[in-house]
């Protein structure tokens, strides 16, 4: 028995690409024929992210005119800093939500993953900075592991075991660092993930490399599908998805490099966590995109029973996306300790996995299971992050930033729903 979301070439289901990655099936040979098709898709319902980017778009336009500073460079680097922390835990929720399950806890089992990093080098402890990040991510991946034995080996319901875990962990998060208890971080390096950038120099080098590594794979890709007479993209769209990245990745590096301190202390370059983002999104879309785990994954989260009659061990699968969760919480866990340079009781980790599904969700994951992508919380990142900053440079309250984050997320719910039911009479 094949499941839906499986597709026989191997590659990962059309939920987990975007718009112009949905075109490919059927291979249209001229740019007409692919807007064609890419039409019909959106009216259809399968716009891919194009909703969450039109989304973007018009926040920049409307806080623009407001105020002329929301789409200065040292604002939109800011407002990528902000939402990092958000983007890496909602990757990690992902893997949860693309099984159809839920975790609750992972704001503060990413919580421990900077306090165990903070606790490990302050000073009495001193660990390399390289000890104390593999310890950490060690930790939060057992913790992971752990709550995903609990639900696949026990049958618990995910909501109440990661429900258990957002108190548990917040207790032994307060343990740790004792009550009231802030810890600073004395090393540069850990500090430097977040607050540190790389030289001018060193932007545009990771840059054209990042652009030289895509194109040769997307080309090796395409031209291995058609040797093997499998449907791929025209040679043109090959192409086009190449400029498209190398225009981002200039356009990213040249935005970082402009000065956006003030006279006295000038500050340029892209900041370390931008990159540590997009390493995560990387690795994690070629798991979940090329890989018998992520096909695996996207079977489950699409019809459980039907993946399970195919011979796939659903307890495996669900353990590892759970563990697979905790290590990019942890990740995410570290950036918060590394922008504040410290760890403190005050970390509010169930307003933040609030604010981690909202952005898989508002990114285009679908809280259904089956259709997702980790690119989806980084897009939803963005979102959230410009929402709360474009407020704050207004001075709207944060009860009015909470209304509208609200509102937009309800808007994607919304939309999931729909494009969920459009699919189920399609079929």
């Amino acid at each position: 028995m094949t499941d839906q979301n499986a597709r026989p070439d191997g590659d990962a289901p059309e939920a987990g690409s975007d718009a112009l990655e949905n075109v490919q099936v059927s291979s249209p040979r001229t740019p007409g024929g692919l807007l064609r098709q890419w039409w019909s898709q959106i009216v259809a319902g399968e716009s891919g992210v194009l909703p969450v980017v039109l989304g973007a778009i018009a926040i920049g336009i409307i806080f623009q005119t407001q105020n002329a500073r929301f789409l200065s460079a040292g604002n939109l680097v800011n407002l990528l800093v902000q939402g990092s922390v958000f983007m890496l835990i909602g990757m990690g929720e992902v893997f949860v939500l693309l099984l159809g399950e839920i975790d609750l806890s992972l704001g503060f089992v990413a919580g421990i993953g900077g306090t165990v990093v903070t606790e490990l080098v302050r000073s009495g402890t001193n660990w390399p900075w390289w000890a104390a990040i593999v310890t950490a991510l060690a930790v939060t991946t057992a913790i992971g592991a752990l709550q995903g034995t609990l639900i696949t080996r026990l049958r618990l319901p995910s909501f109440v075991v990661t429900l258990a875990g957002l108190l548990g962990w917040q207790g032994v998060m307060i343990q740790l660092l004792g009550v009231g208890g802030t810890i600073p971080i004395p090393n540069n390096t850990i500090n430097n993930l977040v607050n540190g950038t790389l030289s001018d120099l060193t932007g545009w080098i990771l840059a054209a490399g990042v652009v030289l590594v895509f194109g040769i794979a997307t080309a090796m890709r395409d031209g291995q599908r058609r040797k093997s007479g499998l449907a791929a993209p025209p040679r043109f769209l090959t192409v086009a998805k190449v400029v498209v990245v190398a225009a981002a990745a200039a356009g990213l590096v040249a935005l970082s490099n402009v000065d956006r301190g003030v006279r006295a202390f000038p500050i340029s370059g892209m900041p370390w966590v931008i990159p540590i983002v997009l390493g995560v999104l990387v690795v994690w879309s070629l798991l979940l995109g090329r890989t018998r785990f992520g096909r695996y994954v996207y079977a489950i989260g699409g019809n459980a029973e039907a993946a399970r009659r195919a011979g796939i061990n659903l307890a495996r699968v669900r353990t590892i996306a759970f563990s697979l969760a905790g290590l990019t919480a942890g990740i995410g866990g570290i950036m918060y300790a590394s922008r504040l340079r410290s760890m403190s009781t005050s970390f509010d980790g169930g307003t933040i996995v609030l604010y981690v599904v909202a952005t898989a969700v508002i990114g285009g994951t679908s809280l259904f299971g089956g259709r997702g992508h980790p690119l989806h919380p980084v897009l939803g990142g963005i979102i959230i992050a410009a929402i709360v900053n474009g407020m704050g440079l207004l001075g709207l309250s944060a009860a009015i930033q909470l209304i509208a984050t609200a509102l937009v997320l309800l808007a994607s719910i919304t939309v999931d729903v729909v494009v969920r039911r459009r699919g189920e009479t399609a079929h």
